[in-house]
């Protein structure tokens, strides 16, 4: 193979990977960091944290190269992802799944000097990326499947860290879960108009008209939850500032999505990334200040 044809697939793979769009791998990511900077009481293993930090990158690579995988046959039909590596005929169906495969591997790899619990709970994690994809074909609302991917790296920090995940790591999954769906029902309501001519099944299509109410009692049960679980781990001032500047934050992304413009509703999912990482600030913050 050619240096050019290296290339040629170096960009490509890097395309199916979203190595350029690292959004959703910080979205992937400020939920573990909560999980694994509670479960260490402020001071976690900083070899778990590289860990969890590469496990992230390279699981939410796989899980994008799923996804283009299940939807290869209808991303040429909508407008954002009409580009994509698939929809334009750059990949073939065995490189995207060897691409997985490889990156899953990697990603078990990464995970070997952890316990065995941990090790254990890879194997849901996996399953459920791998499957979210697919429910777009069925299930009413993909995006509560997502939050459960998106969520799992909380229960596995508390597993990696402590050989046991108590019932406050499943609230928190739960309350991220309630962000997830509501920061990805703002991104399918870009996508809203393409997703009703194709058939696929999404939240901001189920909730119909009450779309943005949906959002925005998702983000008030997300807010109301991680208020209740920073009050029982008693966390301090800076928690409770960031959970106030997150408000601020949401206010601003429902003066987006009120106006349903396509550009504006995937500009409030972008945003959730300011979220994420003002609520980081607040819990590090409070344990650095216990």
């Amino acid at each position: 193979m050619t240096l050019h044809a290296l290339k040629d697939r170096y960009t490509v793979y890097k395309q199916l990977m979203r190595m350029d769009k690292p959004i959703g791998t910080l979205l992937l990511l400020w939920p573990t960091l909560w999980g694994l900077w509670i479960a260490g009481n402020g001071k976690p293993d900083p070899l778990v944290v590289l860990i969890f930090v590469l496990g992230t990158f390279l699981m939410r690579s796989a899980g994008c190269v799923i996804n283009d995988y299940a939807d290869r046959h209808y991303d040429m039909h909508v407008e954002r992802t009409s580009q994509r590596p698939f929809a334009r005929g750059a990949v073939t169906e065995r490189e995207a799944l060897l691409l997985a495969l490889v990156l899953a591997i990697l990603s078990f790899l990464l995970i070997l000097p952890l316990n065995q619990l941990t090790w254990l709970m890879s194997v849901p994690a996996v399953f459920v990326a791998a499957s979210y994809p697919f429910t777009k074909r069925f299930f009413p609302m993909p995006q509560a499947y997502l939050g459960i991917a998106f969520s799992f790296g909380i229960p596995m920090a508390f597993a990696a860290l402590n050989n046991h995940v108590p019932a406050l790591a499943w609230l928190l999954l739960l309350a991220n879960a309630f962000w997830t769906v509501a920061y990805d029902t703002a991104y399918a309501m870009a996508d809203k108009p393409d997703d009703l001519k194709i058939g696929i099944k999404t939240s901001a299509i189920t909730f119909g008209d009450h779309d943005v109410t949906g959002i925005m009692l998702c983000h008030a049960v997300f807010v109301a939850m991680m208020a209740g679980i920073g009050a029982e781990l008693a966390l301090g001032w800076p928690f409770f500032a960031a959970l106030v500047i997150s408000l601020g934050l949401i206010a601003k992304q429902y003066l987006e999505i009120r106006t349903r413009d396509r550009g504006l509703c995937f500009k409030a999912f972008l945003d959730n990334n300011r979220v994420g990482a003002v609520l980081m600030a607040g819990i590090v913050l409070s344990y650095l200040l216990k």
